[in-house]
């Protein structure tokens, strides 16, 4: 079998190639916010893409619309669980770990009950693969000791395999929303 190391690196790439040949994905993906199910004034908690991440930038925005209150993750310690700050349309994120933008500190605490997440890959199961710092592993793994959450993945179509390696500490995924609409796994 493949080492994690050697498939997120395929995965990588073949995410790359998602990416140049769907330019319009954060437009596509945001035509299917309905299919979230996102109560009026939820707490969402997003990301913001950076590289060839699937964009969720048209989606969130139109959570806003939703009168939802968004809130971004930011890195309080390496093998911590992600902290997440309440956004308020005007704040600027900063650049912070990893060169990820991210809110500061001083930002009011948020618990989000639906939590949108970024991979490389995810599976019929609703395994997923992310980048293997476990950042988000170990966000589910509190957000779900102390209350309920969804988590989300923000993927292209594309980066659907048959299965992943998983391991006791991974945490699937709910759903996955892509270019084509919404897919429940739970």
């Amino acid at each position: 079998m493949i080492s994690k190391i050697e498939l997120r690196k395929e995965l990588r790439a073949r995410r790359a190639q998602l990416a140049h040949a769907h330019p319009d994905f954060a437009r596509d993906v945001a035509i299917h916010v309905a299919a979230l199910k996102i109560a009026e004034g939820s707490v969402a908690g997003g990301y913001i893409a950076i590289g060839d991440e699937a964009d969720p930038h048209i989606l969130l925005k139109k959570l806003t619309l939703q009168n939802c209150t968004l809130a971004f993750p930011r890195v309080a310690a390496k093998g911590e669980p992600l902290v997440f700050h309440r956004w308020c349309a005007g704040q600027n994120l900063q650049r912070g770990a990893y060169g990820i933008p991210e809110p500061l500190k001083e930002w009011p605490l948020a618990y989000p009950k639906i939590l949108l997440v970024p991979l490389l890959a995810f599976d019929r199961h609703g395994h997923r693969l992310g980048y293997g710092g476990g950042y988000y592993d170990r966000t589910l793994d509190f957000l779900r000791a102390n209350s309920t959450v969804r988590a989300i993945g923000v993927a292209y179509a594309g980066q659907e395999v048959d299965e992943l390696p998983r391991e006791a500490h991974d945490h699937p995924l709910d759903a996955v929303i892509t270019e084509n609409g919404m897919r429940e796994f739970r």
